[in-house]
């Protein structure tokens, strides 16, 4: 019997840790910033369950080179799946980089990015005791007729419904914008910070005009 596997959901993750030094260095005024403006709010009631996010990455120079090899691989990503895409162009609709709350709560719930077609992260502070991004079955009608797993099944299969994805310094995880995803909920017991981004592939001829 041929085993034929139709209809995947393509994630790409290789480990460039290249990068991890000089994006902390650049990141680490983006997260003080972070956190000054959410300073009153803090000192009222803590700072446990947040996730400070950035202003937009994409027009600092310190991050360039990233950028560049990113707006890269996501357009490889989508030439894989099969897209013409000598038709469009990569723009970054985002990129920013966020980092959870020390005392830990810190967490997302599960979402997808609406009408974009490249997502991505990139983790820079990170270990087996942080958090870490769970993507969902994108698949309605599976989620619809789901079966119990083998209670001694490990590893990912094709009934699996969530994939735990344990990232090191280093790490960079591409993903489809539609995959929903959502991140566990970290303790607190060592730094978690990660850049992340959105790309949409425009139209060449609309792209002129932007």
């Amino acid at each position: 019997m041929y085993i034929n596997n139709y209809f995947n959901t393509t994630i790409w993750s290789e480990q460039k840790p290249e990068f991890v030094k000089s994006l902390n260095k650049a990141s680490n005024k983006y997260i003080k910033e972070a956190k000054s403006r959410e300073k009153k709010y803090i000192k009222e009631y803590g700072d446990f369950g947040r996730s400070f996010h950035s202003t937009p990455l994409t027009m600092d120079n310190d991050f360039l080179d990233f950028r560049n090899y990113i707006g890269q691989k996501s357009w490889e990503y989508l030439d894989h799946q099969g897209y013409d895409m000598s038709q469009y162009t990569t723009m970054f609709s985002e990129l920013w980089v966020q980092e959870f709350a020390k005392k830990g709560g810190g967490h997302h719930s599960a979402h997808i990015h609406w009408n974009q077609h490249v997502s991505g992260f990139y983790f820079l502070k990170c270990s087996d005791k942080t958090s870490y991004p769970i993507f969902h079955e994108p698949r309605t009608g599976a989620r619809a007729t789901k079966l119990k797993m083998k209670p001694d099944q490990k590893g990912v299969w094709g009934g699996s419904e969530l994939i735990h994805f344990k990232p090191t310094p280093g790490t960079l995880i591409i993903f489809p914008g539609f995959l929903e995803h959502e991140y566990a909920v970290d303790h607190g017991i060592e730094p978690f910070r990660f850049i992340h981004w959105n790309i949409q592939a425009v139209p060449k001829e609309m792209a002129k005009d932007v």
